[in-house]
């Protein structure tokens, strides 16, 4: 199996670091170009950098902009200069905070950050995919979607909605040659997880992945794996649904989670 995306150009925001800048990595090797996305000068500088080293022939381009709300996704929207062919809607906020201290303005921000930029963007990006009759469109939900976590209901609602959103916009761009997706990450050694775990590494001697295999046992026993995931494994998955491979799944939310839902579907 041979994934060629080469005349393919794609988006993936919050690619700075992390599951973004994984795809990121994984669609350049395919032959995509692909415009990452952060929030800062510093994050997207640091990260075209690196890139570009490791992919000196690859088409990457970088582009400002926090898509918090509208006008941040306008201010991106404004410096794409060529149709986009794949969309990765990777930006997302996280965070454990009790449902009686989750004020109203903790709620709109997550909402507009994880729900509202996927919608802003793929309402904005799409109909030149129609008509150009080919494209992909992934959200990058989580597992806390369907196993709502009690310390970061907020989050989990956010996540959810991104399967509804994902299945409800497939439907509607049905037989278009444009397909939606969602991918589902379970517990991963990410930029996120490494910096939790930071001070306890030192501390015990322990690497990243002997601490996230503990972290998986307390917190998630119900995972197969028994491990936490790779960036990169997570990326895997997120680059075949985007490739021309994958043009018979749409509308499907698609579980990188080491089986952590004990769920048969």
């Amino acid at each position: 199996m041979k994934i060629d995306m080469q005349g393919k150009t794609a988006l993936v925001t919050a690619s700075t670091g992390g599951i973004g800048y994984a795809i990121a990595q994984g669609l350049l090797d395919c032959g995509a170009e692909v415009l990452i996305n952060g929030r800062s000068d510093s994050s997207v500088a640091r990260a075209l950098a690196s890139l570009r080293t490791q992919y000196p022939d690859g088409g990457v381009k970088g582009i400002v902009a926090d898509l918090s709300d509208a006008n941040g996704v306008n201010r991106l929207l404004e410096q794409i200069e060529t149709p986009v062919d794949i969309l990765v809607n990777n930006a997302g906020i996280y965070g454990p905070l009790d449902f009686y201290a989750t004020e109203d303005a903790i709620w709109e921000q997550y909402w507009q950050t994880n729900v509202m930029s996927g919608i802003r963007l793929s309402r904005a990006l799409t109909p030149a995919m129609v008509e150009a009759g080919w494209g992909r469109v992934v959200f990058i939900s989580s597992e806390s979607a369907l196993n709502i976590p009690s310390d970061m209901i907020h989050y989990g609602v956010t996540k959810t909605a991104q399967l509804s959103l994902s299945r409800g916009l497939a439907k509607r761009l049905a037989g278009t040659g444009v397909t939606v997706n969602s991918v589902l990450p379970g517990p991963t050694i990410s930029d996120g997880f490494k910096a939790m775990f930071e001070q306890q590494a030192k501390e015990t001697g322990q690497t990243y992945e002997q601490l996230g295999k503990a972290f998986v046992m307390a917190q998630r026993p119900s995972s197969v794996i028994q491990r936490p995931a790779s960036v990169e494994e997570v990326a895997n998955m997120v680059v075949y649904v985007c490739s021309p491979l994958a043009s018979a799944t749409s509308g499907a939310a698609l579980r990188v989670d080491g089986g952590v839902v004990d769920d048969i579907v």
